[in-house]
């Protein structure tokens, strides 16, 4: 089967799909409008269609033709999430949201190339030798929208527990528009939420001794835990910590009596994901008695590492070549830090997570605008090559397990 050809010409609807999606995004584990752009953009396939119950996710069965054993053959998982992010959008494209929400990270990419790989792998069930899963994800910006379909149970939504599992992002800069990458092992980071609230006394600002300064307390402790992450984490196995919001007082001259700051952090190691809240209370409580304030710290680990099987990772970069060229496949050199609910699904079924390119033509991957920024653009002429990795991914390693 030629999935590349097939896949050319379902590009002009893979592209109005996208920009529909991309039109109104929608947050969170709750996607109405989403929901029912995907269902229609199956309808009519021969698939059997679930809702979730406790999201808006969509699942769809196609059982292959080519197994012949009852529905008892290989199942491949493939997954593709739908939500957006809370950012306003000024990336300049015509089909710009104007709802104060944006796709700032790709995933109208995914849902539309995923969307594509359900008709492609639907033209072609009769020669598939096993079952397809397709995975059409809410709430992966931070709100768990994969354990919720484990919950539910979408990894047996064949009736059987997927073999294998495979999933696709894409990056609108880092990367040439349609150049694939993945790894072997670690992929990407763990994710930790960090929320640290100082509570001091509040004052004048004329005359600060006579108050407990909550602001400089928490100014110092952002600082300390900069430069903690150098000091107590191996460099070969790093931490990253970024403070994206600090909050405090109403007016220059008057110290309020508590200010607040949260962080993202990120590990690549069980062992430091382990050691990470010990030590950041212990660096917060320790500014804290500094300045006779006091730090109540909130620790909340959110998404585990993303860990490719490394025969998995093999195979898809395998199939990469194979399908696209060898020239469009580029082993990932070391973990990106970004993070990923796809991880619980890789934690219990064998897969591997790739990246693909999306940078618009004629911009600097260097420099252009990296994903979640609100200037981010993405080039949707790679959504026929990711609808065909997509297939060939299922296809070739279902036809392998039948062999």
């Amino acid at each position: 089967m030629d999935l590349r050809d097939d896949a050319r010409s379902l590009q002009p609807d893979l592209v109005r799909l996208r920009r529909e999606l991309h039109r109104e995004p929608e947050v969170g584990l709750t996607l109405p409008r989403t929901r029912d752009r995907v269902l229609a953009a199956l309808q009519g396939l021969p698939l059997e269609i679930t809702e979730g119950t406790s999201t808006t996710s969509v699942t769809a069965v196609l059982r292959g033709g080519a197994g012949g054993d009852g529905g008892d053959g290989p199942v491949v998982l493939l997954r593709g999430d739908m939500d957006g992010l809370p950012v306003a959008e000024s990336s300049g494209e015509s089909f710009a949201a104007a709802t104060g929400t944006m796709h700032a990270c790709g995933h109208d990419l995914h849902t539309a190339a995923l969307a594509g790989a359900a008709r492609l792998l639907c033209a072609h069930r009769d020669r598939l030798a096993g079952d397809v899963v397709f995975m059409f994800q809410p709430g992966e910006e931070g709100f768990d929208g994969a354990g919720h379909m484990i919950a539910e149970g979408v990894l047996s939504a064949a009736g059987r527990r997927a073999d294998h599992a495979y999933g696709l992002h894409v990056f609108a800069n880092r990367m040439p528009a349609g150049l694939v990458t993945t790894r072997p092992g670690v992929f990407l980071s763990a994710s930790h939420a960090l929320d640290v609230v100082v509570h001091g006394a509040g004052g004048h600002g004329s005359n600060p001794h006579t108050a407990r300064d909550p602001i400089a307390a928490a100014a110092e402790m952002i600082t300390a835990l900069q430069t903690m992450v150098t000091r107590r984490f191996d460099m070969f196995d790093p931490v990253v910590l970024t403070v994206g919001v600090v909050q405090a007082g109403t007016r220059r001259n008057v110290i309020p009596d508590t200010a607040r700051f949260e962080a993202t952090v990120r590990s690549f190691s069980d062992a430091h994901a382990a050691l990470l809240p010990q030590v950041v209370r212990e660096v917060c409580d320790g500014v804290a008695a500094a300045h006779g304030v006091r730090a109540e710290v909130s620790w909340t680990d959110e998404y585990p590492r993303t860990v490719n099987d490394p025969d998995e990772a093999g195979f898809a970069a395998g199939v990469c070549a194979e399908l696209l060229g060898e020239e469009r496949f580029r082993l990932a050199a070391d973990p990106v830090s970004g993070s990923e609910d796809f991880s619980r699904v890789l934690a219990a079924v064998p897969g591997a997570f790739l990246g693909m390119g999306a940078c618009p033509p004629g911009t600097d991957p260097d420099s252009a605008p990296m994903n979640h920024s609100p200037l981010a653009r993405f080039d949707d002429a790679v959504l026929g090559d990711a609808a065909a990795l997509y297939a060939a991914l299922a296809t070739t390693r279902l036809a392998g397990v039948a062999a």
